[in-house]
């Protein structure tokens, strides 16, 4: 049987046979002149893997459009891990792409899941310094705010060393995070903010009670 036709009069059919032996870019670039295509995708073509081991879903972390019509499509795996452990969440909220992001937690991904050096996509977000993501995936129980990655640094350590005052501030609001925990080396986030020339978040940190002003790194 013959489906609707794309391009050059090919069937639908023969498309996606060919389709199974593109890479993950190539069969984006194949979405893109064909949307539609999206929901008649097999397990198969959304398992594809480049080099990095990214699949297409990876590469769609920043296109809310066609990854709607992806995840509609039920034979979609929405949270394949690549080389580096990385889910299409966390490309997601390391880009700040909100939708994306909800469209994801929608699926019932794993929100916290950590990548080979311990990252979640949390630590990406604040970061990021995106607050809209952070909120969505605190909002989450299934989110831990206070996670150390594999050298031991947490979500606000990450956004007080790039000076991400919001961000801070909704961190500070999290009971179970630990305003002064320090990384492997020592460092808190107080530390990493003042090195940063980052005042705005010095002055939110040294406003807590429970923060040491003058705790000394390994350093």
């Amino acid at each position: 049987m013959r489906a609707s036709r794309i391009g050059a009069q090919l069937p639908i059919e023969l498309i996606l046979l060919a389709a199974e032996y593109l890479a993950p870019a190539d069969l984006l670039s194949l979405l893109y002149a064909a949307p539609g295509l999206a929901c008649v995708l097999s397990f198969q073509h959304t398992t594809l893997q480049d080099e990095g081991g990214r699949t297409i879903l990876h590469l769609l972390a920043m296109d809310g459009e066609l990854m709607k019509l992806l995840l509609g499509n039920y034979s979609i795996r929405p949270d394949p891990k690549d080389n580096c452990g990385r889910t299409p969440l966390s490309y997601a909220a390391g880009g700040g792409n909100e939708a994306v992001v909800r469209l994801l937690l929608d699926q019932n991904v794993e929100a916290d899941s950590k990548d080979n050096d311990g990252l979640t996509p949390l630590s990406y977000a604040a970061g990021g310094g995106y607050e809209t993501v952070v909120r969505l995936l605190l909002d989450r129980q299934d989110v831990e705010a206070d996670s150390k990655d594999n050298s031991g640094r947490t979500p606000l350590l990450y956004a007080a060393w790039r000076g991400h005052e919001a961000v801070v501030r909704l961190l500070l609001d999290q009971q179970d995070v630990q305003v002064d925990s320090k990384a492997n080396w020592g460092r808190t986030p107080l530390s990493c903010a003042t090195e940063g020339g980052h005042e705005a978040v010095v002055r939110l940190l040294l406003g807590r009670q429970d923060v040491q002003a003058d705790s000394k790194d390994n350093c």
